[in-house]
């Protein structure tokens, strides 16, 4: 349910966290994993350091929204997780917009991706282009 999942990022234990993290919090919303996480910032043009409190409704309804579609294109019992696909292609030789793709060009704007480790106890890489998500400044150190 969008509107409950909306209502659980908007807790105020989640409010100064960075949304890449909010979206990993399966207390939240279940599903989204390190991959869909990078690829939903992307397509949605959010920066994964901005304050999920600085995330309005309507993004935050459209990151979910997003999310929801491409967790759903890519349930097939007879793919595992390398064939995630968040560009609709999985025979593609590169199906994923961002994830995994640090220094390569974005694809939308040819400007190299970049990297960094995000979540305190639990890091995990965080793929982004620096010029089509903008955003606050890179708080963890690039890996």
């Amino acid at each position: 349910d969008a509107d409950e999942a909306i209502r659980r990022l908007r807790d105020p234990a989640r409010r100064m966290l960075p949304i890449a993290q909010s979206l990993l919090d399966q207390r939240a919303l279940a599903g989204i994993g390190n991959v869909y996480k990078s690829e939903v910032l992307w397509i949605e043009r959010v920066s994964p350091f901005t304050p999920t409190s600085d995330v309005t409704d309507e993004a935050l309804a459209r990151l979910i929204a997003t999310a929801r579609r491409l967790l759903l294109t890519n349930v097939d019992p007879g793919h595992g997780p390398e064939r995630i696909t968040t560009t609709g292609d999985r025979g593609a030789p590169g199906p994923l917009y961002v994830y995994g793709r640090a220094g390569r060009p974005c694809r939308r704007c040819r400007t190299p991706i970049a990297r960094a480790s995000q979540g305190g106890d639990l890091p995990r890489l965080t793929f982004w282009c620096p010029a089509c998500q903008p955003g606050p400044r890179i708080i963890a150190p690039d890996v």
